[in-house]
C-alpha cells in the first residue's frame, strides 16, 4: 500500500503516534505521519485552516471553539470536527509552583493558561473555584502581560497566556507563573521539582476528554480516518497491556523521563479514567462535561447550547 503522508500538529510528543508506529500499524494503513509542534491552540487552528496541517491533537473544546465561537483568538471559524477520542486527560491537573502550601497562596498571583478562552484554562479555573479562588473575569487585559487577560481586581488571581503544556511548564518552575493546568508527562516533571498538585480536572468536573483527533473539513477529515483507525487500534493493544515493553521504550524516548516517572506515565495510559479511550468514541458525558465548563465561564457562548447535536456537526459523520 502507497504511504499517505499526514502532517499532525501536536502540543507535546504523542506517546500513542509513536507506538503505532513502533508497533507497524502506521505501516498497516499506509500511513507516513509526521508529527509538527505547535506552540498554543491558536497556532494549531491557524495552521489546520491555512492547510499546513492535515490533522491534529488537541483538546475538544478548541474544536468548538474554531467550529463555532466567532471571536475566538483567530477571529475566524471553519469545518473543524472531532474524528475520534484519545484520551480521558493523562494526569491533567493543576499545580502550584514549588514550595507553594495551597490555593491559598495563589491570591494576587498570575495563573498560567494556553489562551484564556480554552477548554484546559476553563478547567483551571473550575479547580481553583472548587478550592475558594474566584476566576477573574476572561478578556480583560491583565496588569503587566500582553494579549488576553484578567485583571487582579476582577478575581483572586490573574491570567497570562503562555502557550502550550511545555511552555507552561517552564513558566511555573522559572516563576512567570505561581500554578497552571498540566498533563501527558509535563505534571510529572512538575511534581519531580517539587511542584504541588492541587486538584485534578475530572476529579472536580466529571468525566472528561483530554486529547481528541480533528481535522478541517471534509477532503482532509477522510484522509485522516485511516490515522483514526489505527490510532484506536493501538490503543486498544495498550490498555490490554500486551505491548508494555514498547509502551514503556516509547515513553522514555518520546518524554525524555526518567524510568521512574516513565513507568507511571505508561501505567497511566492503561487507566479508565484518566488513560487512553480504546474504542475512540468521544462519549456525550465526557463532551457534556467540556462544552458545560465552557457555558459556564464564558456564558456569552450560549448559543452553544444545541453543539453536540449531530445535525450541527461537531463529530465528524465517520467518527468512532
Amino acid at each position: 500500500m502507497r504511504d499517505r503522508s499526514l502532517t499532525v500538529g501536536v502540543f507535546s510528543p504523542s506517546v500513542l503516534l509513536r507506538v503505532a508506529r513502533a508497533a507497524g500499524l502506521l505501516d498497516r494503513h499506509g500511513l507516513a505521519v509526521v508529527e509538527v509542534p505547535v506552540s498554543s491552540s491558536t497556532d494549531q487552528f491557524r495552521g489546520l485552516f491555512d492547510g499546513d496541517l492535515d490533522a491534529a491533537f488537541t483538546s475538544p473544546d478548541n474544536v468548538i471553539a474554531y467550529r463555532f465561537v466567532r471571536d475566538n483568538p483567530l477571529g475566524r471559524t471553519g469545518d473543524a470536527r472531532i474524528l475520534t477520542a484519545l484520551d480521558r486527560g493523562l494526569g491533567l491537573a493543576v499545580y502550584a509552583r514549588p514550595g507553594s502550601t495551597g490555593a491559598d497562596t495563589l491570591h494576587g498571583t498570575a495563573v498560567g493558561v494556553d489562551v484564556p478562552d480554552s477548554g484546559f484554562a476553563f478547567g483551571l479555573y473550575a479547580v481553583l473555584e472548587s478550592l475558594g479562588l474566584k476566576a477573574p473575569v476572561i478578556g480583560v487585559p491583565a496588569a503587566g502581560t500582553s494579549g488576553i487577560g484578567a485583571s487582579a481586581g476582577d478575581g483572586d488571581y490573574e491570567i497570562r497566556s503562555l502557550g502550550a503544556t511545555p511552555r507552561r511548564l517552564t513558566a511555573l518552575l522559572d516563576g512567570r507563573c505561581a500554578a497552571t493546568v498540566l498533563g501527558a508527562g509535563s505534571d510529572l516533571r512538575a511534581e519531580a521539582a517539587g511542584a504541588v498538585r492541587l486538584a485534578g480536572i475530572a476529579e472536580v468536573c466529571g468525566p472528561y476528554l483530554g486529547t481528541v483527533l480533528t481535522a478541517v473539513g471534509p477532503v482532509r477529515a477522510q484522509a485522516a480516518h485511516a490515522l483514526s483507525s489505527a490510532l484506536a487500534q493501538t490503543s486498544r493493544l495498550i490498555v490490554s497491556r500486551v505491548l508494555d515493553p514498547l509502551v514503556l521504550q516509547e515513553t522514555r524516548a518520546a518524554l525524555d523521563l526518567p524510568a521512574d516517572l516513565a513507568a507511571r506515565y505508561a501505567a497511566r495510559l492503561s487507566d479508565p479514567a484518566e488513560g487512553l479511550v480504546p474504542d475512540g468514541v468521544a462519549d456525550r458525558a465526557a463532551l457534556e462535561t467540556v462544552l458545560g465548563l465552557r457555558l459556564r465561564h464564558r456564558p456569552g457562548d450560549g448559543s452553544l447550547g444545541t453543539a453536540l447535536d449531530p445535525a450541527r456537526g461537531l463529530l465528524d459523520p465517520q467518527a468512532c
